[in-house]
């Protein structure tokens, strides 16, 4: 998880890159932000389809076979 001091850096620049712009610096600063923020993200998102499970409107257990597959791979680690 990202810390609340990234988070708050990232809007800052955000903010400071739509009003006044960004010096070289910040600019670099601020694609290393996003690069570890989006990374998370991904990190969080696989982590929840780890755990889902696709039902069709019959009822049926339809998950992909991928998914089944990559799910019990977890559960023997």
């Amino acid at each position: 998880m990202i810390s609340k001091d990234k988070l708050d850096r990232i809007n800052f620049l955000a903010k400071k890159s739509k009003s006044e712009g960004l010096t070289n610096i910040e600019k670099e600063e601020q694609q290393e932000l996003r690069k570890e923020y989006l990374k998370n993200v991904r990190k969080s998102f696989k982590n929840q389809l780890k755990t889902m499970t696709v039902i069709d409107p019959a009822g049926n257990d339809v998950t992909p076979k991928k998914l089944r597959d990559e799910q019990e791979r977890n559960k023997h680690h």
